[in-house]
């Protein structure tokens, strides 16, 4: 049943150029009539699942899957798609990031994957800063993180350039590393920000990601609060939704696409209670626009910290470090 803690797992993550996939915790598939009614409730005691993150002998982390009723863990593909991760406040979208990049550790250490972390809230991807500027970015003002948008976009169109009549398909190496742009509150960006200037710097930058980073090992996984299209106009830019606990019914069809609360994502039925509803969500896939119901795994302060430790302690010595700090150009 859900709710059931496992124990530790050593069970490492690998990358496949066509579909890479990494266990986040629990899913259940729900057809409509198991899971459109308030009569039924769709959340379960909360399931604190701990990894291989601080484990002796380096082990290789990976989130342990969450026990669901059905049983099978919960994968997200992020190479060769993107991903919008949509969700009140306390719905839990911490859980989904840090899972994500609790999984790709391993990666991350051996140069397969880095992560441009833009965090405007300067709250929760600033706990675990040290994995960002050892494999990759990070970025907190608005002018520093356009900065490194706008970087990764040139980046990504050199990475075209060179790959141009040579290959279709983007495959890992450490010269051509997986790119994840990781963009928490990505509304107070292309939404909220005073600087419009700014603001449409931001929107474009992330328009040119979507539209051009799958082929060549590029990948934007964005987070935010409100789902309406006047906030996050590029919505449909982003092949793979999340819907985490949501305000209003209306919001469930922005975020999954027409039709999906009638199919039995209710997530604005999720409950607001942290220990029964906190990670809960229902995913829709552009492979499978049936909506699933899942739970991310709980990553602890403690898991952070260890992850930052592994991976500044498993740095080459030639290795560069990135931190976005200065000005926009």
């Amino acid at each position: 049943m859900l709710g059931e803690s496992r124990s530790r797992s050593d069970a490492t993550g690998g990358i496949d150029a066509a579909a890479a996939s990494w266990t986040l915790g629990s899913r259940e598939r729900r057809s409509p009539q198991h899971c459109s009614g308030p009569e039924e409730s769709i959340d379960q005691p909360a399931c604190p699942v701990r990894d291989g993150a601080g484990a002796p002998g380096g082990a290789s982390p990976r989130p342990e899957p969450g026990a669901g009723s059905a049983g099978s863990p919960w994968l997200v593909r992020l190479h060769g798609t993107h991903l919008l991760v949509a969700g009140a406040t306390g719905a839990g979208k911490g859980s989904v990031i840090w899972s994500l990049i609790r999984a790709m550790l391993p990666l991350l250490r051996d140069g397969l994957v880095r992560i441009l972390a833009a965090d405007p809230k300067v709250m929760e991807l600033a706990y675990g800063r040290a994995i960002f500027d050892t494999c990759g970015a990070y970025a907190a003002s608005p002018v520093a993180i356009i900065a490194m948008l706008e970087g990764a976009v040139t980046d990504m169109q050199a990475r075209a350039a060179q790959l141009a009549g040579k290959q279709r398909d983007h495959t890992p190496t450490a010269e051509f590393p997986f790119v994840v742009v990781l963009v928490d509150e990505v509304a107070f960006l292309t939404a909220y920000q005073p600087d419009r200037n700014l603001r449409e710097r931001v929107k474009a930058a992330l328009a040119t990601l979507t539209t051009q980073g799958r082929a060549v090992g590029y990948c934007v996984v964005a987070a935010l609060q409100d789902p309406r299209k006047e906030v996050m106009s590029i919505r449909n830019l982003f092949p793979d939704r999340i819907a985490m606990r949501l305000d209003e019914p209306e919001q469930v069809d922005m975020v999954l696409g027409d039709g999906a609360r009638d199919r039995g994502a209710t997530a604005d039925l999720i409950s607001t209670d942290p220990a029964t509803g906190a990670g809960v969500a229902f995913i829709r896939l552009e492979a499978d626009p049936d909506p699933v119901r899942v739970r991310a795994a709980w990553v602890s302060d403690e898991d952070i910290r260890a992850m930052a430790s592994q991976c500044t302690a498993t740095l080459a010595p030639d290795r560069e470090l990135r931190a976005v700090e200065g000005e926009a150009a």
